[in-house]
């Protein structure tokens, strides 16, 4: 597992090539952060069953509605329910580097971000290794999309997340630890072309410095 120092410097908000000296400041920062914390993650799968409102996992009594499901479960018989989280480890360590340096806090904050996010491959990693016949599409969590951020604590409930990563939800829909994703996989018989990508189905759409510089991150 390793963290994209590039993908880190992107949530940063750094527009065009970095130099070299912020490159090395930011890798200097994702290994004290690597060598302190490792993501951690769990999933299940869930049988999908296509209704007119959406498709329903039924064992997890979810329903996930509106076009972005529509579009990346469409051929899919199965779905992963995915939760990876940095713990309450790493928001200690971004409120103390927030009280000491607040350059540093932002780099720390982005390099979390990029953490997470290779826990999350990871744990797909295994999924595909798991499941050799199956072919996944990519993830997507509440917020992208139409994917309302409601769901979020079903799906915190289904995979048992605060027992197991100690991870809840708040009840203004936020993520405590603070450095956490979930997601949904689509599990199908064949692979999936068409993939759904773009600041249009972004959950930062509205805050994300790249879009209003005119400028997206490749995603």
């Amino acid at each position: 597992m390793k963290l994209d120092i590039d993908e880190a410097l992107r949530y940063a908000g750094v527009r065009g090539e970095p130099t070299e000296a912020l490159r090395r400041q930011a890798a200097a920062v994702a290994t004290a952060l690597t060598e302190a914390v490792r993501p951690r993650y769990t999933y299940r799968i869930f049988a999908v069953q296509r209704r007119t409102d959406g498709f329903y996992l039924p064992e997890a009594d979810i329903l996930l509605p509106g076009e972005s499901a529509a579009r990346m479960l469409a051929e899919c018989d199965r779905a992963a329910l995915l939760a990876c989280t940095l713990g309450a480890q790493f928001d200690a360590m971004l409120r103390t580097e927030q009280a000491r340096d607040m350059a540093q806090a932002v780099l720390l904050d982005a390099c979390g971000s990029a953490w997470v996010e290779a826990g999350c491959d990871e744990a797909e990693r295994e999924l595909k290794a798991r499941l050799p016949g199956a072919y996944l599409t990519d993830r997507f969590s509440p917020g992208y999309g139409d994917l309302p951020l409601v769901l979020q604590p079903s799906l915190c409930a289904a995979l048992d997340t605060q027992r197991r990563l100690g991870l809840c939800v708040t009840e203004s829909l936020l993520m405590n630890p603070g450095k956490s994703v979930t997601a949904v996989v689509g599990l199908a018989k064949r692979p999936q072309a068409a993939r759904i990508r773009g600041c249009a189905y972004c959950v930062l759409r509205e805050k994300c410095t790249l879009r209003k510089g005119g400028k997206h991150c490749g995603n």
